[in-house]
């Protein structure tokens, strides 16, 4: 969390603990600062105080979203592409529904003539704004024209993307959106759902009718006024050209790391990707083995997405796209933000690549990633 993210939260764990559903003064000040948070993650998203949504996390929102499509939407088959987040992918293939899965091509980009041609069979349609993984964004302009053509409602999980990139759910013509907090320098545990005006809703958790009723349960002020906080730095971060900044510290990371490492390629559309992603696959490095080495070295990355490293399996972004297996084993994601510095770049470009060289040197020897342990 930014500090000012943290100051804007304290207080509300720390003073005022009301229940904001109450009719007392200190709820109805509760109850004033979550409507101010909600102001500032609907201006950050361009849409109404009203359209916004909290929940406990984005997999929850993107489960509300979905179940709320699955049950209004007809009996047809869900769109969903072949990359999207486990809590959509496991959400619709859970379902008695049935799924219509969208190809992506080599460069992790949606393909649309596919997609067209799937919506004729579609209830409704559930495409990324931008893969967690390879960062690499979806051409949702195109995907919503589409589907409206077709009649479809769409949702987009744009959890990585918000905060990161403008995005704007009035220009994108979006009816339902997914985010997370925590993704925009916020608190984890809270997520954000957009909702359409005028749109049908049905919701996933039933009880007191908190938010309209559309998401039961007593409200986490704190973690609510953190988020509005959160979201109010991010529309300024985009204003005053951050996202810029974060760019140019992952291209020169990039740069130094490409031409250090022989057999190291960047994956996914160079172009159409997220400014603070980058996805870099290491021929004769097994990444787990990476891992451990730029732990120590203290260079935090992943295999894959943060929330399935170490779940040993190559990525089913990278196999969509048509990456080799092998190669999808000696694959890291690194992740900069505002937070970081020019400096820190350029020593993490130095550590990766000194650990390539050492791996290797084990690797070569036939002695498996284990030797790195006690080397």
């Amino acid at each position: 969390m930014l500090p000012e993210v943290l100051d804007a939260m304290l207080p509300w764990l720390s003073g005022n603990h009301a229940n904001p559903s109450g009719s007392y003064r200190t709820a109805k000040a509760a109850r004033s600062a979550i409507d101010e948070a909600r102001g500032h993650v609907a201006a950050l998203l361009g849409g109404e105080g009203d359209e916004i949504v909290f929940t406990g996390s984005g997999t929850e929102s993107v489960n509300t979203a979905l179940h709320s499509l699955d049950r209004l939407a007809g009996k047809g088959k869900a769109a969903v592409s072949v990359i999207e987040h486990s809590a959509v992918l496991r959400f619709v293939g859970s379902r008695e529904r049935g799924v219509m899965p969208l190809s992506v091509g080599a460069d992790g980009r949606l393909d649309l003539t596919a997609f067209r041609a799937a919506c004729a069979g579609a209830a409704y349609v559930s495409v990324m704004a931008a893969n967690n993984e390879i960062g690499v964004i979806q051409p949702l302009a195109e995907v919503l024209a589409i589907a409206r053509e077709h009649g479809l409602p769409v949702h987009t999980d744009a959890v990585q993307i918000v905060g990161k990139v403008p995005f704007d759910v009035r220009r994108e013509r979006v009816d339902m959106l997914s985010a997370s907090a925590h993704k925009f320098h916020g608190p984890k545990g809270i997520g954000v759902l957009f909702v359409r005006q005028g749109l049908d809703f049905s919701p996933l958790l039933l009880g007191g009718g908190q938010e309209k009723g559309r998401r039961s349960g007593t409200e986490n002020v704190a973690a609510i006024v953190a988020t509005g906080e959160a979201a109010r730095l991010a529309k300024l971060a985009l204003e005053e050209g951050v996202p810029e900044r974060i760019r140019e510290m992952r291209d020169s990371f990039e740069k130094a790391v490409l031409e250090g490492v022989a057999g190291c390629t960047q994956n996914g559309d160079p172009a159409n990707r997220l400014p603070n992603t980058s996805h870099l696959s290491f021929d004769g490095c097994d990444s787990s083995g990476l891992l451990i080495l730029l732990d120590e070295a203290g260079v935090a990355c992943s295999a894959g997405s943060a929330c399935m490293t170490g779940k040993q399996k190559p990525s089913h972004v990278q196999l969509a796209m048509g990456i080799p297996e092998q190669r999808a084993k000696t694959s890291l994601r690194f992740a900069f933000s505002r937070l970081n510095t020019p400096d820190e770049t350029a020593e993490a470009a130095r550590k990766v690549i000194e650990a390539v060289g050492k791996l290797r040197r084990v690797q070569g020897n036939g002695v498996g990633p284990v030797a790195v342990y006690t080397s």
